[in-house]
């Protein structure tokens, strides 16, 4: 991370403290020693929901081509249409002759359906059999019948660990009409010859469901959205901008559902997740995609680490700003009287043990021109605080040190240990930062809830927020926000 979030006021409780605890030291002493020590923002461990979607109607529009029209044809001379039996007719039984007839015709489907529920994709095929019974006992010339059957082929999807889709095919399939003629008041039936040909059919069918599954290229649907989600999501656009680097480290599947034609395969990427605040960090190198795992719970979770960071220098004038107000009227010095002051530059950095510099510039005289004109840097340091889960700053542990001539360091002393001079500086750097802090939430917030990053559309939503300590570093004074959401990470180029 390279420089600061811009956090206006969070110091406006700075010197609430300062001006309350300061001591007076009569010694010249520097300013205090610099820290330079970064702010650390350790990376984070999600499960990022990354679902893959592939589009059914490919399998649908395969399986049409995989599937003949036509099933199968009859063509058979000579069959036996009606069986002989006895009839009797007056006291004599006569037996009537087998009748003879030839039979034609042709099996065909209709439009193959794919639906899901669940789990389950579903390939429905309707049959229709047109059969005719022809040159019937060389005495009728034709009789149709026709024949009409549903089947249903029920595909449960698993994952190999080399992320190729296997299939379990259940088929079943139901006569809605069985086959046979009405002749002569009998039902002539030919179910158990369809049957027979229509296993052959279920048969072929079962071979090339997982075949034509496979063309669905769900690995290296997957592999494409493994290899985009090394990257840095935009987190916030400016003032300043702030980045999260998603390094994934595992890749976990957990089952699929199937909505009309599309193929959903919910997956959960373990990553790690880094903030940055400036400039946008480099992309991770991709790694390959690794085996599966099988997911243990949902996925969605993640945690976000959004480090509140103000930048010393830009707080620097604001602090100026108010003492130049203030100086437009004399301050009260306990023991002194009325004193006139002009302030100049104002410095403020971290400095060693957690705590913070605040170093102003002035000069002091007093009205009654009793003490000599006093010029000099007054160095005002202390230990920030806040309580648990607030953007409260105070300060602890003050100690007010100068360095000036030798015969104005007391005069300068005294001005800084006033009430009014610490008044007027916490005014400016004491106050809680909370306002800043909630624009800075509700940004990031808007920022992920949707967005395009290149190929990926990322959704995301915070739902907690916590805060942890203060911390003073040489980078700046930053306050730790915790945040936990749910986020999903889709490669939005599959169709």
């Amino acid at each position: 991370m390279t420089t600061g979030i811009r956090v206006r006021g969070i110091w406006l409780a700075i010197v609430a403290a300062l001006t309350l605890a300061g001591c007076t030291n009569d010694k010249a002493e520097v300013a205090p020693p610099r820290s330079n020590d970064k702010v650390v923002i350790p990376p984070q461990s999600s499960l990022i929901a990354v679902p893959v979607e592939a589009d059914l109607a490919q399998l649908r529009a395969a399986l049409e081509t995989a599937v003949p029209k036509r099933l199968w044809t009859i063509n058979k001379a000579g069959q036996t249409c009606v069986s002989p039996s006895k009839v009797k007719v007056l006291v004599v039984k006569i037996k009537t002759p087998k009748i003879k007839c030839d039979l034609v015709g042709e099996v065909t489907r209709g439009p193959l359906a794919i639906s899901g529920k669940g789990h389950q994709i579903i390939v429905t095929m309707p049959i229709r059999a047109v059969i005719r019974a022809q040159r019937i006992a060389g005495i009728i010339k034709q009789e149709t019948g026709t024949a009409n059957a549903q089947v249903r082929a029920l595909i449960t999807l698993d994952m190999g660990t080399d992320w190729n889709p296997r299939a379990k095919v259940d088929i079943a399939y139901d006569w809605t009409r069985e086959p046979g003629i009405d002749f002569m008041g009998e039902r002539i039936e030919f179910t158990s010859k369809a049957d027979a040909k229509l296993r052959g059919v279920i048969a072929r069918l079962e071979q090339t469901l997982p075949r034509e599954l496979a063309k669905l290229q769900v690995r290296e649907h997957v592999q494409a959205a493994w290899g985009k989600a090394f990257t840095s999501l935009q987190l916030n656009r400016s003032n300043p901008p702030v980045w999260m680097r998603v390094t994934p480290q595992e890749l976990q599947f957990g089952g699929y559902t199937v909505q009309g034609n599309r193929l959903r395969i919910n997956l959960g990427m373990k990553a790690l997740t880094q903030t940055f605040v400036g400039p946008r960090p480099a992309d991770p190198a991709a790694s390959p995609l690794p085996p599966l795992r099988r997911l243990a719970g949902p996925p969605g979770r993640m945690l976000f680490f959004i480090p509140v960071i103000a930048d010393y220098a830009q707080l620097e004038p604001v602090v100026q700003k108010a003492l130049v107000k203030r100086s437009a009227r004399p301050f009260e010095v306990p023991g002194v009287g009325a004193v006139n002051a002009t302030f100049g530059k104002v410095t403020l950095y971290g400095t060693t043990g957690g705590r913070i510099a605040v170093g102003v510039n002035f000069t002091a005289q007093d009205v009654a021109n009793q003490f000599p004109r006093a010029e000099g840097m007054i160095w005002l340091t202390g230990m920030p605080v806040n309580p648990p889960n607030t953007q409260q700053v105070t300060f602890s542990a003050v100690e007010v040190t100068g360095k000036s001539n030798d015969t104005g360091t007391k005069l300068l002393l005294a001005l800084a240990n006033t009430p009014a001079v610490a008044q007027t500086i916490g005014d400016a750097l004491g106050q809680n930062f909370g306002r800043d802090y909630n624009k800075l939430m509700l940004k990031v917030s808007s920022a992920i809830d949707e967005k395009r990053e290149g190929k990926l559309l990322i959704r995301a939503r915070i739902d907690e927020i916590r805060t942890d300590s203060l911390k003073a570093a040489g980078q700046g004074l930053y306050l730790p926000v915790w945040g936990t959401g749910t986020a999903s990470i889709e490669l939005v180029s599959i169709r």
